[in-house]
């Protein structure tokens, strides 16, 4: 057996309980690992056989849910994806995410992050398929039409960019990096037909004009989507909607014939 295979690292839990009113503390673990251990599998090791009381969320164990995010020496990172052996440090700390209230440990409360995201009317919306009874799968798409929001579907809604966005942490009516993404994820899409009305959404001083583009919300998706490409690409968008308003519905109307 290598030595890697014999590796123990120090485990830090922050530990928190807001039902009860208490402080943050961190509790220590000794984990043993291998290369293939995951800080995911590190935490249930250490609930397992030494504190069977640590608050933990998590599901799919395949970076497809996006429920295991967690602050991993400082960083937004899904505790599933993220490799005690990629991080080569003895001591891993895991705090819960940044921009969200902490209900237990490493639990956080996603409530003001899934209002935002549906204050963007994340579904299509095209009152003239709805009044004629089609179907919006009708709809052909070209490989570029999909292109423009292809990557922005990708969101897991695991929160890490809401997590490290600066603007967030500062203005909690800012609808954070995720929500605008998926903004112009629809509003991109070539079969939706409110355009007007989504810029309208995020027009406002606590919208998109807040963000300063520090690129923070990119840098951690575990998908790869870029939030803050979408962001710059609705800017825009908005600063050139009302001269070229009826030339972008023009197009819409023509990629959905």
């Amino acid at each position: 057996m290598s030595e890697q295979d014999k590796r123990t690292v120090t485990l830090r839990v922050s530990r928190i309980n807001r039902s009860q009113g208490s402080g943050v503390h961190f509790d220590s673990f000794q984990v043993p690992v291998q290369r293939w251990t995951t800080v995911l599998d590190a935490l249930l090791y250490a609930k397992q056989y030494s504190d069977h009381s640590i608050a933990i969320r998590y599901s799919c164990r395949m970076a497809s849910c996006g429920s295991c995010g967690m602050k991993i020496n400082g960083i937004p990172r899904l505790a599933c994806y993220t490799k005690i052996s990629e991080i080569e440090h003895d001591t891993i700390t895991c705090e819960p995410l940044s921009n969200f209230p902490a209900i237990r440990d490493l639990v956080t409360d996603f409530g003001q992050f899934f209002a935002h995201h549906k204050e963007m009317q994340p579904y299509i919306q095209n009152k003239a398929v709805e009044s004629s009874n089609e179907r919006l799968s009708g709809f052909q798409q070209s490989p570029e039409d999909v292109d423009k929001f292809l990557q922005f579907s990708y969101c897991i809604k695991c929160g890490l960019c809401y997590s490290a966005c600066p603007t967030v942490a500062t203005d909690t009516k800012f609808p954070g990096p995720q929500a605008l993404a998926q903004a112009y994820r629809y509003f991109a899409d070539s079969r939706d037909a409110e355009s007007k009305k989504r810029l309208k959404i995020i027009d406002d001083r606590h919208g998109i004009w807040r963000c300063h583009f520090a690129g923070s919300c990119s840098a951690v998706c575990p998908k790869g989507v870029d939030p803050a490409l979408g962001i710059q690409l609705l800017r825009g968008h908005m600063l050139g909607f009302s001269s070229n308003e009826k030339k972008i519905a023009q197009l819409k109307n023509r990629s959905s014939k």
